[in-house]
């Protein structure tokens, strides 16, 4: 039987925890996994685009387990009541091919993003940040928010997005977090000056030039989330020309991240490199650093390791039938020959069912 694992598993695990918990859970896992970077079978995700959006598939594999994840990315789905982006994921034994976790990955990914955010913020940003510039206030935005504030003691957020309602949504549900000043910003530029941090999580599919080199300061660390496909970034090439940049998977960042507008040598730091002391974070007080964050299949694995791990615990999942159970391996066809046909099942639901009463 395969475990499957709803979006309301989710968030009984989210629950059950609390976000906090989950959020720091995640990180540790994906430092844990990027550690053992080389132990990873890895290749750039599989798109589909269209002037719609984007459907992709990112697998990644080490020796136990292989795993892949659906998502799309059309911004334009608000006006369906559906959400920008949507996703599931599988989880498979590799000595058998057996899918042993059927996920959703919606919620889920918007965790697994905020936290690799921070996992990338303890390394670059400077220490005793404070104050963090968040660039569109959409669906990531809050878990960017609390996933700063709670695990790297952000206290002081500056919020603009060209959508005063997303803004307006944001400061609804970041209102009752205690410790948590909220200010919002009439532009960009506006939000980012005193900002530590800046965190961009813009959803439209363009290149576009959020923050410009004359919005940067000194020691300044930028998140660049919103830039995840080709043709659509964030940044101005003069601030990526003005940072230390760091990527997940150069391959893919080169494809899809703001790194796609620049020279084929232009240089990258894979992040992994940085957790393993094998390349240097920042170097200085004063540096400007950047993570080209795009979102990288080896995300997705440790999360649907960690969420499956959750949720057994805590007796949550559905076991289905996703794959064939035979008594003779071999009799594939058997599986189809056993089963009732649907005028069969009707009758015996009919023959089952009480008498009437008049």
């Amino acid at each position: 039987m395969t475990t499957l694992l709803t979006t309301h598993d989710i968030a009984r695990i989210v629950a059950a925890h609390g976000l906090p918990e989950v959020l720091r859970r995640l990180v540790a896992a994906l430092e844990a996994d990027f550690r053992r970077w080389p132990e990873f079978d890895k290749v750039a995700r599989v798109a589909s685009h269209t002037c719609q959006g984007v459907i992709e598939l990112m697998p990644v594999a080490d020796a136990s387990h292989y795993s892949f994840k659906y998502v799309n990315g059309h911004p334009g789905n608000g006006r369906f009541g559906l959400p920008t982006v949507m996703a599931f994921g599988v989880l498979a034994d590799v000595a058998t091919g057996k899918p042993v976790l059927l996920s959703e990955l919606t919620l889920t990914t918007a965790m697994r993003t905020a936290a690799t955010s921070v996992m990338a913020a303890r390394l670059l940003a400077r220490p005793g940040s404070r104050t963090m510039a968040l660039i569109g206030n959409g669906a990531q935005s809050e878990f960017q928010a609390l996933a700063f504030h709670q695990l790297m003691g952000i206290d002081t957020l500056r919020l603009y997005d060209v959508d005063g309602a997303a803004t307006a949504k944001l400061l609804r549900h970041l209102r009752a977090v205690s410790g948590l000043r909220l200010v919002a910003c009439r532009s960009t530029a506006e939000a980012l000056q005193g900002a530590d941090i800046v965190t961009t999580v813009t959803a439209d599919k363009r290149n576009a030039t959020i923050v410009t080199p004359e919005m940067l300061a000194p020691g300044m660390h930028l998140n660049a989330v919103g830039g995840d496909c080709p043709g659509k970034t964030e940044m101005h090439p003069g601030v990526l020309q003005a940072a230390h940049v760091f990527v997940e998977y150069e391959p893919q960042s080169r494809i899809e991240g703001d790194v796609q507008q620049m020279p084929a040598d232009f240089p990258v730091t894979e992040l992994w490199r940085v957790l393993t002391g094998q390349a240097a974070g920042r170097t200085s007080e004063a540096e400007v650093t950047m993570f080209d964050s795009v979102g990288f299949a080896l995300e997705d694995f440790a999360a649907l390791r960690l969420m499956g791990a959750l949720a057994a615990g805590l007796g949550l999942g559905q076991d289905i039938d996703l794959i064939p159970d035979m008594a003779d391996p071999k009799d594939l066809f058997g599986a189809l020959t056993a089963a009732p046909s649907v005028q069969g099942a009707q009758k015996a639901e009919r023959a089952q069912a009480p008498p009437c009463r008049v």
